[in-house]
């Protein structure tokens, strides 16, 4: 009986059709595979082509064993003569197609080996065993509101695990730029340059939350861990300490002290903090208000809660540049909020380095910025926003290698963060490093096609290149009002278009005279108006503009060099060379960035 059944399956090809099958299910696995990244598709797309494949087999026996191709076409194999059957001369042809399916799933194989991924084992090499980017965790709350608290807390695991030296640890604002896209875990992992991802979800209800989190190897998108953590909100912390040390333990990681731990605050406190910071960060008039509101409130409930502090002296500062609270005002607030939180956390990184733009914004006092900056990055070396501030102060002292160095380690910790890039395009157009400068902020508008002054930076490279038509196409494009208003008159002056010039300069002084004193005393100077560039001077000085910060380095003051008011001018805010020189200001950067240590230079 089984000896028959066995002689049939063959005479009716039903072998070579499973063969037949299998191989086309193999091809088309692969096929769909490698088109996967290129055409964008979902990473379970072949996944689930494989389900699909296997509910299909059983189906595709049974047509084999029922029907058989004739010279009249498809019939049932009950209703062929034995005589009239051709089987063998399908199995014939089963046979060529077999090999030929075969054949392109070897061609597939290879050129998946040896030509879309040659070189991917190289890249992976490349990239450390311990390094990882934490992805937002989903909300899973019924309340879409209580995503501010998904968020809050995966930017607070991001936060615990980059205060281990050993872990590379890829920055916020770079991992979130992925959020709500479609983008498989290997193609996010390969633009960050990790060898880890960690995601999941967070679920609240009342006092009650569940967080699931799981650790992904990017290599093949294995799950290397999963847990899931059923707690009350008080136990936030905990489960923070447990899932970082259950990635300690994944990765391998070799402490050389403690492992860090979350420091534990009121929970309440804690969740009007994480609604408060994402509002900072949308960095509007109404959002500054509703988050002042909230971090009083959290203060109230915990007044030791030193990062709530810290988080209002930052709020305070950006009301203060965005024109919604008189800049003395904003930055005498920020200095007390920040004062109060080392008050309460003398080692709060973050605080240290807002005192030190307090005092290079509106003190004017170099030397007790240079202090409060090397305090910070002394306490820190994974933090890219302070690594961003201090490279601006030292843009301001002249120390161009250092600033550079600076920016690049920040974009290393930050590698798709567009700021980043428009920073370092500032660094090295003063520098004088022009086609850097252009292919930086190049990068900026390619990360974010709307970055503020990103066209701005480059029109002024040009024309410190002396490329004026081109500068001028440059700022036409920009997308701020602002930085196109400030750019405008430069570059129409440079092409020789003076009335338009004096125009654009016009509009300039009435929509933005009390904001950009600084920024229409350099339009004049680049214009060779030097009484007019001092007078506007002198009144960025009377209302503490914040950008008289940089003015001793700034390449479009070159025409005042050699005006015999310029030193005394630089001299009376303290920021002439001999002044900025004997600052001591010395930064080591993690040993994972482009220099290890540098020793910033005096200014020449």
């Amino acid at each position: 009986m089984t000896r028959n059944l066995f002689a049939e399956l063959r005479r009716r090809n039903v072998f070579r059709a499973a063969a037949l099958y299998v191989g086309a299910v193999w091809a088309l696995t692969q096929g769909i595979a490698q088109l996967t990244p290129v055409v964008g598709a979902p990473d379970w797309a072949a996944r689930w082509f494989l389900v699909a494949a296997v509910i299909g087999f059983p189906l595709w026996i049974a047509f084999a064993w029922y029907y058989e191709f004739t010279p009249q076409g498809l019939k049932r194999e009950t209703e062929i003569e034995p005589r009239e059957s051709i089987a063998h001369h399908t199995g014939r042809k089963l046979d060529f197609a077999i090999i030929g399916v075969l054949a392109v799933a070897v061609v597939l194989l290879l050129t998946d080996r040896f030509v879309l991924h040659h070189g991917v084992n190289e890249d992976a090499a490349a990239v450390s065993a311990q390094s990882i980017a934490v992805l937002p965790f989903l909300n899973m709350s019924t309340d879409k509101e209580q995503e501010y608290f998904a968020d809050g807390i995966s930017e607070e695991l991001l936060n615990l695990l980059a205060k281990i030296p050993q872990l590379h640890v890829i920055a916020r604002t770079s991992s979130f730029s992925f959020k709500g896209k479609d983008v498989n875990v290997a193609a996010i992992a390969k633009a960050l340059g990790v060898a880890h991802v960690l995601e999941g979800s967070v679920r609240k209800a009342g006092s009650k939350i569940r967080i699931t989190a799981q650790l992904i190897r990017a290599a093949d998108s294995g799950q290397l861990w999963s847990e899931t953590y059923d707690r009350e909100l008080a136990d936030i912390f905990a489960v923070q300490d447990e899932i970082s040390a259950a990635v300690v333990a994944q990765l391998k990681v070799k402490l050389l002290g403690a492992a860090p731990t979350a420091k534990a605050v009121n929970p309440a406190a804690y969740a009007l903090f994480l609604q408060a910071r994402q509002l900072d960060r949308q960095r509007s008039t109404e959002s500054f208000e509703r988050a002042i509101a909230l971090l009083k409130q959290a203060i109230e409930i915990d007044p030791g809660y030193a990062s709530a502090w810290d988080l209002l002296g930052d709020v305070y500062i950006g009301q203060a540049n965005d024109g919604s609270r008189p800049i003395a005002e904003g930055y005498r607030l920020a200095r007390e909020s920040a004062n109060k939180a080392l008050a309460l956390e003398p080692d709060l990184a973050s605080a240290h380095a807002r005192l030190g733009r307090v005092a290079m914004n509106y003190d004017g006092d170099m030397a007790a910025a240079a202090q409060h900056y090397t305090r910070s990055l002394t306490l820190t070396s994974d933090d890219a926003d302070i690594f961003r501030s201090a490279s601006v102060f030292a843009r301001s002292l002249g120390r161009l290698d250092t600033a550079i160095a600076l920016c690049e380690a920040a974009t290393a910790m930050d590698p798709v963060f567009a700021n980043g890039y428009g920073n370092l395009a500032v660094a090295h157009r003063f520098a004088g490093h022009l086609d850097e400068a252009i292919a930086s902020a190049r990068m900026a508008l390619k990360l974010s096609p709307g970055y503020s002054n990103g066209y701005y930076n480059i029109a002024v490279a040009l024309l410190q290149k002396g490329e004026a038509q081109a500068a001028l196409g440059e700022i036409e494009r920009e997308a701020s009002p602002t930085w196109r208003a400030i750019g405008l008159p430069l570059a129409l002056h440079a092409v020789g278009e003076n009335a338009k010039s004096d125009a654009a300069l016009a509009t300039l002084i009435e929509k933005y005279e009390k904001g950009a004193a600084y920024n229409i005393a350099y339009v004049y100077a680049y214009r060779g108006e030097a009484d007019q560039a001092f007078a506007w001077l002198d009144k960025a000085v009377s209302i503490q503009d914040p950008g008289l910060s940089g003015v001793g380095v700034e390449p479009l003051f070159a025409n005042l060099k050699d005006d015999p008011r310029w030193l005394p001018f630089l001299r009376r805010i303290g920021k002439a060379p001999e002044q900025l020189a004997k600052i001591e200001f010395k930064v080591a950067l993690p040993a994972s960035s482009p220099q290890s240590t540098t020793t910033a230079p005096a200014p020449r």
